[in-house]
């Protein structure tokens, strides 16, 4: 595509690109709490500043003590992430129970978590705005990512089934702060990141986060070789005008991994480290967003608030994968299993097995322009005291899809090689056949209004309303029908009840709603442009407590998602109303500290998800069946002890049990058991730590992949990693 651009050299484009003062975004709500009237939140002034405890959330619009949200939410901040070694949005997330991960396939690439039970593909934000591209990201930007779970359409219009996962950008601050930091580990890896923050003036500031790294993996082939920078400017800090200009640019040029294909309903028991692809696969990704937030206080009461975001990802996807388990003849003809083995049973040994490779390329252009408005204000009726926010978004994406495959004609691979040992083969040479081009865009435009109501000193409500409009069209070169269109309105609704009985109490009662249109995506294709949306209710009903006068934060509930005109992919592009869905379970967790010294991020979920109703022979959806990627029972505990001023010492267990590959229930994995560890040494002007990841080398697998059966990605062996940071 002749539009296309890329960010090599990236040092060079972007600095000349933001000394032009291109317009970007950065927090979209961080500027809230000095803009509106919250309730005090105490700061204790021994508390350091690395507290696992966050305590508040952005994620209702507003920046909102948690004890005020009527629905389970999980804050991974900045102490979290350098204490694990996180560097991805992935990695950041592993530490929430209820989340799993799905690998890029069937017409899309990039991040892809399931939530609850449901896929959370479109329910990405940044700041408060919807982040739909089909990328991998990373958290060099990041200051927090916030999780709220349960149907959220009402606050974030469509998708947000099983929740929506919420990143939080470093914003400028008037506070100087500078580090460096580097990153050594044995896979082998190279990482190097820098945040610095300048004030301008008594009510400006500048901040320019950085990010450069070269990172292999355990796994045969693999290597990532990512940039990128988040420059952010802030003007009128703490004055009745603020506005705040930032942009994220990133390139990466990534190894995609498709894991192992299945035998006899498991993943492959074959070397860990096999790579079923070409060694000149790639997924090369750049991105670029920019936008601008002006938040103006009308009143002491009344703060308006605007914001617009443009970003541009361009994907270029070089991509094979183990496609399906046969068998060769004396002549080296393969023949894959029958699509009816579901589970690739066989009795044969793993060296009369063979691996058809297919090919998975694209290229994909997506834009999309958003405008937020906010109108916050607080008043009274009577006794009634309310935080009333009423908005509008308006929306349009954009999205150009060209497909393409190196498979044989009439086949769904271009080659096979024996499972125990692929080897490693270029594709340099392979032909390729331009397969289906689509084009689509869509436009959205969705007034709401939300109120919270402190009823009296004890009870506090929530109710919201939204009504989205949108409107979806897409276009196929090859794929019957040529064109398709859509136009869906729906009304969301959010309600909750809180009783308070003390300040470190909080009980609720909540229900919500949310939908899903079958074009919602704008990249799948044939067997879904006719489908009806997905509507979803939800309710919950929880408790959170706050110990230790707010050092330590527990919280429980208990909740229950069902999904209406439920869509299951059955193939690449291919879907069908697996017709109704449920999903109930139970989370509990904990965040903040058991003492000065010791530290504590734990949480366990136990959902039983399952198809509650479906169309009468449908092999790939069976009534009964639990959902894809939905283990019954997830948790994590993450501890950290600071047993001298200067020495910290951590540990952490995350746990999965066995799961589905997809809803056909034909292919599982074992159980997930990952043991992490960390060593620090602080001191003011540098920091040392050391983490060790996979402490017991165990086989884990971290991704699933429905299509072919049921692929399986093997996750990292154990691994070392040291970082030195410096502060200035």
């Amino acid at each position: 595509m002749a539009h296309r651009f890329r960010l090599r050299p990236l040092a060079a484009s972007v600095a000349a690109l933001f000394g032009s003062a291109v317009p970007g975004l950065a927090l979209a709500q961080a500027a809230a709490q000095a803009d509106t009237a919250l309730p005090e939140v105490k700061v204790r002034e021994s508390a350091p500043k690395d507290d696992y405890n966050q305590g508040v959330a952005t994620v209702g619009r507003v920046q909102t003590p948690l004890r005020d949200i009527p629905q389970s939410v999980t804050v991974i901040n900045r102490a979290v992430m350098e204490a694990q070694g996180a560097t991805s949005l992935a990695d950041a997330l592993r530490s929430v129970p209820g989340i799993t991960i799905g690998a890029a396939e069937g017409g899309t690439i990039g991040n892809n978590f399931n939530l609850r039970g449901f896929s959370a593909r479109t329910d990405l934000y940044l700041d408060g705005m919807r982040d739909r591209g089909q990328v991998y990201r990373d958290v060099f930007s990041l200051e927090a990512v916030e999780v709220l779970k349960g149907a959220s359409s009402m606050l974030f219009g469509r998708g947000a089934t099983g929740g929506v996962i919420n990143q939080v950008s470093k914003v400028p601050s008037l506070t100087p702060y500078n580090e460096v930091s580097v990153t050594g580990g044995t896979q082998p890896s190279l990482r190097v990141t820098a945040d610095l923050n300048q004030p301008l003036s008594e009510t400006s500031a500048f901040r320019i986060s950085a990010m450069g790294q070269d990172v292999h993996s355990t796994r045969d082939v693999m290597e990532n070789k990512d940039v990128g920078i988040a420059p952010s400017l802030r003007f009128g800090i703490n004055t009745p005008t603020e506005v705040t200009l930032s942009a994220l640019l990133t390139h990466n040029r990534d190894m995609p991994d498709y894991g192992l294909p299945p035998v006899s309903g498991r993943p492959a028991s074959v070397d860990r480290h096999n790579f079923y692809g070409l060694t000149d696969d790639r997924t090369i990704q750049d991105v670029a967003q920019f936008g601008a937030k002006i938040s103006h206080r009308l009143s002491t009461e009344t703060t308006l608030l605007n914001q617009t975001r443009y970003s541009w990802y361009d994907i270029d996807a070089r991509e094979s994968g183990p496609n399906n388990v046969g068998t060769r003849n004396a002549a080296g003809v393969y023949t894959p299993f029958a699509a009816t083995n579901l589970s690739n049973s066989t009795d044969l040994p793993n060296s009369q097995l063979f691996v058809g490779l297919g090919s998975h390329d694209r290229q994909i252009t997506d834009r999309s322009l958003y405008n937020q408005t906010d109108l916050i204000t607080h008043f009274a009726t009577g006794s009634i005291r309310h935080e009333l926010i009423a908005g509008l978004e308006l929306g349009h994406d954009e999205n150009e899809v060209l497909n393409s495959s190196r498979n044989l004609p009439g086949n769904a691979f271009f080659t096979s090689v024996p499972l125990e040992d692929p080897g490693r083969i270029a594709g340099a040479e392979l032909p390729s056949t331009p397969g289906n081009n689509v084009s689509a865009k869509a436009n959205t435009v969705a007034p709401y209004i939300n109120d919270n109501l402190t009823l009296s000193k004890h009870w506090k409500a929530v109710a919201g309303l939204r009504y989205d409009r949108y409107s979806a069209s897409l276009t196929n070169s090859l794929n019957p029908p040529p064109s398709a269109s859509q136009t869906v309105n729906f009304t969301s609704v959010r309600s909750g009840l809180i009783y308070q009985p003390s300040d470190a109490q909080s009980y609720y009662v909540s229900y919500g709603t949310s939908f899903n249109p079958s074009l919602e995506a704008l990249t799948l294709t044939n067997g879904q442009q006719s489908l009806d949306p997905e509507t979803n209710r939800s309710y919950e009903v929880g408790g959170k407590w706050d110990l230790a006068g707010g050092d330590l934060s527990l919280s429980s509930a208990v909740f229950q998602t069902d999904k209406s005109n439920a869509r299951s992919q059955v193939s690449p592009g291919i879907f069908e109303l697996v017709g109704d869905v449920r999903v109930r379970g139970f989370e509990t967790g904990a965040a903040g500290r058991l003492t000065r010294n010791w530290q504590v991020l734990a949480g366990y979920t136990y959902l039983d998800a399952k198809i509650v109703d479906s169309a009468p022979g449908d092999t790939n959806n069976p009534e009964g069946n639990t959902l894809a990627n939905t283990p019954k029972h997830s948790a994590s505990l993450w501890t950290t002890y600071n047993y001298t001023r200067e020495w910290e010492l951590g540990t952490g267990v995350t746990y999965m049990s066995e799961r589905f590959a997809s809803n056909t229930n034909a292919v599982s994995v074992p159980d997930y058991v990952r043991w992490d560890a960390t060593l620090a040494y602080h001191q003011p002007k540098y920091d040392i730590r050391l983490n060790i990841l996979n402490i017991a080398n165990r086989l884990n697998f971290e991704q699933l992949i429905p299509s072919d059966k049921g692929r399986s990605v093997p996750s990292i062996d154990r691994t070392a990693l040291l970082t030195v940071t410096y502060k200035f």
